[in-house]
């Protein structure tokens, strides 16, 4: 979908529609500095996310450009799921849905449910709205159950992302039809000649310890002339999965798979993602490999890509092959030793390069029979993971230089996708810059442009430190959004002039399209320009579904937060000032990371105020300052799980 285009007027653009805070839009326009204002007795009939045309209004000297919503060209949203409510209108009650995603600004008003609807969580539609003022009409289509119950509220979070847990029959139809002509495919593909076999090759995958779908795998074996041959081999889903058939159809709708704190939700049906496509142990399965003969210093001195058959000899979880590192025995030390020697020194000189480190702590739950969060926990990142992140990195940078180097030989466009992440906006690293500064660091900036290299002595200043976290996340929020587009502009976070998502087709389809585009450069197939065009639109949507992936997983982590700490109401625990504003000051507990509020008025013993250029608040009588990034006791007064909201109050 087009981000903006001129409609065909002036001063008539169209493109999508972002309401933020409570009913003001935005919308950005080519030639404007700012995105465009619109005010929300302006947004008419426009909701976030739709497709809309505007109309710019004159300029008014010193202030921020507006414009107004003309109409709507594509709504984006079919259904809306939120919580069924009662309020007084007039004279008389009336029910409304309240959607769950806050930025829909306006309710649905009900005009056909009982009483008995009030705190379920439900799905409605619009069925009439013919007054901008006022709020639209709907009728439920499905209760999905009591407001705050696990089940309910994964649901809610699945579909309000758009999501679905089942496949459309066609599609579950045509993937069991595939499972059982498996041996027919694979014997199939066993008859290609341009099929490498690595079945003979010591070759094993390492994944987390609960994963089903095992989308890559690693082969070591020393050459004679002490180089290593080492092969990264991923899942040939598309041998399986093919353009214009009724699985490549959903897979491209669903765009990635969905990781929910209790669940997986697949963007292949489970025959093909957890067996015929998953590399799983002591099985052949068909592979699309990166191998490269690489020197013991690391140095890449030959590569080969293309399809194979391999067979995996042994599954480890990340711990398992962490163990047999440490303690010097087991399972393939020797292989896994020369692995992990091979992929620190990639590590060291890809940070040497300017990559930045950006790792972030992940919270992991341990849930009862019923779904309630018994034990959150940060997830420990083992040298094991590092090591399969340094071999995936290596693939994917590889594949897409590749793909450049060969379309310049023949003299024919680099048509790809390609994973690109932007140089950082220069005014949101100016006031990054003033945020670390706030904290007591400095980071080294040129009139808002950054090198990579300071942002990596920033961090690994702040290792270990109280305000890591923080710093980390703020440095993150200052950078561009990583996308997929069939136009390469570089990846500056990793510092790498170029970049695909290679490494797992089962649960990206940008991944799926990287494979399909590079056997096509492997065989010379011309790619036309009309193609060109359907994948950045692919790549587009892409970028959009991953985002509704992200926003939905971080639901289910925020719900299952605010779940865990209700229990604890009344008690105390250790936390991390993660925000100031003018109305309090947001906490992060250091177990779980639950983040709640703490409001200035609830503070004791004095009246606070906000210092907003320093992230303080101080208090007037005592000048108590609270710092962003300090270290503080507090206590839990409220949970609200419909609203996924924590309250808590400072123990001073």
């Amino acid at each position: 979908m087009l981000r903006y285009r001129p409609s065909g007027m002036s001063n008539t653009f169209e493109g999508v529609l972002m309401v933020r805070g409570k009913g003001t839009g935005f919308m950005p326009v080519p030639g404007e500095a700012e995105d465009i204002l619109i005010s929300p007795e302006k947004l008419e009939f426009g909701l976030d996310g739709d497709l809309v045309e505007i109309e710019l209004l004159p300029k008014v000297a010193g202030k921020r450009r507006e414009g107004k919503v003309v109409r709507v060209i594509e709504a984006s949203h079919s259904e809306f799921i939120g919580v069924i409510k009662e309020r007084v209108a007039g004279a008389v009650k009336e029910l409304y849905l309240e959607p769950d995603n806050r930025r829909i600004h306006k309710d649905i008003v009900l005009k056909e449910v009982g009483v008995e609807l009030i705190g379920m969580k439900a799905v409605a539609k619009i069925t009439r709205w013919s007054d901008a003022t006022r709020d639209p009409l709907g009728v439920v289509t499905e209760v999905l159950g009591h407001a705050g119950d696990h089940e309910t509220e994964m649901q809610a979070i699945i579909r309000g992302g758009g999501f679905s847990e089942s496949f459309p029959e066609p599609v579950a139809r045509a993937a069991k039809e595939m499972y059982d002509q498996k041996s027919t495919i694979f014997d199939a593909a066993k008859q290609d000649s341009k099929r490498r076999d690595m079945r003979g090759i010591t070759t094993f995958t390492i994944d987390p310890k609960d994963a089903k779908d095992f989308d890559d795998a690693l082969s070591i074996q020393k050459l004679s002339d002490g180089n290593f041959e080492i092969g990264v081999h991923i899942a040939d889903v598309s041998h399986y999965v093919r353009e214009g058939e009724v699985i490549d159809d959903e897979a491209q709708k669903r765009g990635t798979s969905i990781y929910l704190v209790d669940r997986v939700i697949p963007m292949l049906p489970e025959v093909l993602s957890n067996d015929l496509c998953s590399l799983r142990p002591e099985e052949e399965r068909l592979a699309f490999s990166a191998i490269f003969t690489i020197t013991p210093s690391a140095e890449v001195v030959g590569e080969w890509y293309g399809q194979t058959i391999i067979r995996s000899d042994r599954r480890f979880s990340y711990e398992e092959a962490q163990e047999v590192l440490d303690q010097g025995q087991g399972d393939y030390h020797s292989e896994l030793t020369d692995m992990m020697t091979l992929a620190r020194i990639i590590r060291k000189n890809r940070f040497a390069e300017g990559a930045i480190a950006f790792e972030q702590p992940e919270v992991k739950f341990e849930l009862d029979e019923k779904g309630k969060p018994i034990r959150a926990y940060t997830k420990v990142r083992t040298e094991t993971m590092l090591m399969i992140e340094d071999f995936m990195l290596l693939a994917n940078q590889s594949v897409a230089t590749y793909i450049y180097k060969l379309s310049k030989e023949n003299n024919r466009d680099a048509a790809f996708v390609y994973r690109i992440h932007d140089v950082p906006n220069p005014e949101k690293i100016e006031d990054l810059a003033t945020f670390i500064r706030a904290l007591g660091y400095e980071l080294r900036t040129e009139k808002g442009i950054v090198n990579a290299r300071d942002i990596n002595k920033l961090l690994k200043e702040v290792e270990g430190k109280p305000e890591e976290t923080l710093i980390k996340t703020a440095t993150i929020r200052s950078m561009a959004k990583a996308v997929y587009s069939t136009k390469n502009i570089g990846h500056f976070g990793l510092a790498f002039k170029y970049y695909t998502h290679f490494t797992s087709p089962i649960r990206r389809y940008p991944d799926l399209m990287a494979h399909r585009l590079l056997r096509r450069h492997l065989d010379g197939s011309e790619i036309k320009g009309s193609e060109l065009a359907k994948f950045e639109k692919l790549s587009v949507q892409s970028s959009e579904r991953e985002i509704d992936a992200v926003r939905a997983e971080r639901d289910s982590i925020k719900f299952k937060q605010v779940e865990f700490m209700a229990p604890h109401i009344g008690e105390e625990f250790d936390g991390t000032i993660t925000g100031v504003t003018d109305w309090g000051i947001y906490v992060e507990e250091k177990g779980s990371r639950s983040e709640g509020m703490v409001r200035l008025s609830s503070i004791r013993g004095d009246y606070f105020e906000h210092l907003a250029t320093a992230y303080a608040i101080k208090g007037q009588r005592t000048g108590k300052v609270y710092r962003l990034g300090d270290a503080v006791r507090f206590k839990v007064m409220n949970a609200n799980l419909e609203e996924k909201q924590l309250d808590y109050e400072l123990v001073v």
